[in-house]
């Protein structure tokens, strides 16, 4: 009778564990044969009942009874479970192909930023990021602007309401925030949002992105920049035979400082693009001031550096020959989609 109650007990563990692995309607059907059938393993169990004695069967005989019910109500229950799942595949069916359906990509913004971090990461620079609500010191002091420079006035620059705070005007102020953190050497790209109060047009707004990398170390050199310039450009464009050239140029962060001049992309004898010059307006750059170096801690006489930085929105516009910058942030589907 031990032998019994022990297959008794197999029995149901075996089963309940089948029904809970079950997936089809056709497996469970299985297991339902293999235990419930006419000629399943509870059938079995029954015949043996005839070799029992008297008391032995009033023993045995309840708990097959138990055991059958019980194996009964749990393959109803599985059962359901997968006739519920069936239904709910035919309603809705997730592999289902919808045709004309929208698909969602990533903007050009962050597609462009991806891959300008991409290129300077590829040259061994960090991407680093910082506050786009700036307080004075940091958007204009540390980048030795002077107090009755032009940008600090309201008409150039989006003052707020809270005291000594600013929407950035550039993605400089990142550069502070940097050095002052960091001991040299040091190598960042600083992709980000800029803002400026000025009247919109097809090449101004008063919402735009920026790029910056900085370089702090010892015996940093004009050479430097330019190699560096040369190197990002000709990636950015994919044209290996692209030439720079620089004029000079002022930006109070930087002396000297330099404005950097891409040979055309794309013609060799002039173009609308370049206006016939065969040049193209690119970077601005420069070796970090003495000052800029001072505010942040980093002894001068030991370290130099350079800054060099451009509008993301331009490159972009040279590149894919987009004539108002003002569609990057517009609602124009038919532009977006392009890229």
């Amino acid at each position: 009778m031990k032998k019994i109650k022990d297959t008794i007990e197999k029995i149901e563990k075996s089963c309940m564990q089948s029904c809970s692995k079950a997936k089809t309607a056709d497996e469970l059907e299985q297991i339902r044969v293999e235990y419930l059938g006419r000629n399943g393993k509870i059938a079995e169990l029954m015949s043996t009942l005839k070799n029992c004695s008297l008391e032995e069967k009033r023993e045995l005989g309840p708990l097959l009874n138990t055991l059958k019910t019980l194996l009964q109500e749990t393959y109803e229950t599985h059962k359901k479970r997968i006739d519920a799942k069936s239904i709910t595949k035919q309603l809705f069916d997730v592999t289902a192909y919808r045709p004309h359906q929208l698909r969602g990509s990533t903007h050009i913004y962050t597609q462009l930023i991806h891959e300008l971090s991409t290129i300077f990461i590829s040259m061994g620079y960090t991407v680093a990021d910082g506050p786009e609500v700036e307080t004075e010191y940091y958007n204009f002091t540390t980048l030795n602007i002077p107090e009755d420079h032009p940008a600090r006035d309201s008409h150039d620059t989006f003052w707020l309401c809270s005291p000594d705070r600013l929407l950035r005007t550039h993605t400089s102020s990142v550069q502070a925030h940097e050095m002052e953190k960091t001991t040299p050497p040091l190598a960042v790209f600083a992709p980000g949002r800029a803002y400026r109060s000025e009247a919109t047009d097809a090449t101004h707004d008063f919402m735009f992105t920026q790029g910056e990398i900085l370089l702090i170390n010892t015996d940093v050199s004009i050479s430097n920049l330019l190699a560096t310039a040369q190197e990002f450009l000709q990636a950015f464009f994919g044209k290996n035979d692209l030439k720079i050239r620089v004029r000079p140029g002022y930006f109070p962060f930087v002396e000297p400082g330099l404005e950097i001049d891409g040979s055309c992309p794309f013609c060799t004898t002039g173009c609308a693009i370049c206006k016939k010059t065969g040049w193209i307006e690119l970077l601005g750059s420069g070796l970090v001031h003495p000052k800029v170096l001072q505010y942040s801690g980093i002894d001068p006489e030991k370290y130099s550096g350079f800054a060099l930085g451009f509008g993301i929105e331009r490159l972009a516009m040279i590149k894919y020959g987009i004539n108002d910058i003002r569609l990057f942030h517009s609602s124009n589907i038919s532009f977006m989609n392009q890229f």
